[in-house]
């Protein structure tokens, strides 16, 4: 149920109001309804998604962290700019964080984290399947399962800071692909890509394993700037 908007004023659900404010401010900026560059207004905001201006403020404050977001001195906020080189930063700082999470989780990680392997690659499978000629980045159930293959690599990694900034790079770098991308993989090269990535990391092959998630991540920057040199995925 939609919170009033006065709701916070009751300190008890303050927290609750400002992790759905920078949810639903997330879940916006990743689908490129608020566009990159885009002045974020208080008053609008609250208004659209009915909830007050200290939450939305704090919700707000929570997405700068997470680099989606950019605050501007006194004059409020602004959904972060895109360009060439923050992307490249974004993709080098990303590939440092996952290919020594992976590292760790291939090191450490049981039969249990293989099972969730497995497990998150055949549910992302399925859903390409079952979208058939519509498969396409966008649909918001595609999109979680993509997210969670990902991260199940990473799972048995021990470093609940390696993990979390994963997830923050992982929506910076989508929001590149949701909003800029021009193409996207047939459906049975995306999923072929995805399940040679899990026979390597399941077979622990380390060195293997990381390259191909190197190349893999550096797909990104070549699919949104096909112009430019570098690695192909």
């Amino acid at each position: 149920m939609t919170q009033p908007r006065g709701a916070d004023a009751d300190p008890s659900n303050g927290d609750t109001l400002s992790e759905r404010a920078a949810s639903l401010l997330q879940r916006d900026i990743l689908a490129g309804h608020l566009a990159p560059g885009a002045r974020l207004g208080i008053v609008e905001l609250a208004q659209r998604y009915e909830i007050g201006a200290t939450p939305l403020r704090e919700g707000l404050s929570r997405l700068v962290s997470r680099g989606l977001i950019v605050a501007i001195g006194q004059r409020g906020f602004r959904v972060a700019a895109v360009s060439e080189d923050d992307l490249r930063d974004i993709t080098r700082i990303r590939t440092v964080v996952e290919v020594e999470a992976l590292r760790l989780a291939m090191t450490q990680g049981g039969d249990a984290w293989e099972a969730e392997v497995l497990a998150a690659l055949h549910r992302l499978r399925r859903n390409v399947e079952r979208m058939g000629a519509r498969f396409s980045e966008g649909s918001e159930e595609f999109d979680a399962l993509h997210k969670g293959f990902h991260t199940a690599l990473l799972a048995a990694c021990g470093s609940p800071r390696l993990l979390a900034a994963h997830g923050d790079l992982y929506d910076q770098a989508y929001r590149y692909r949701r909003v800029m991308m021009h193409r996207i993989e047939e459906a049975r090269e995306f999923v072929d890509s995805h399940r040679m990535l899990a026979d390597r990391v399941l077979a622990r092959d380390v060195a293997g394993a990381q390259a191909m998630l190197a190349d893999h991540l550096a797909s990104t920057l070549q699919i949104v700037y096909p112009s430019q040199p570098g690695r192909p995925s």
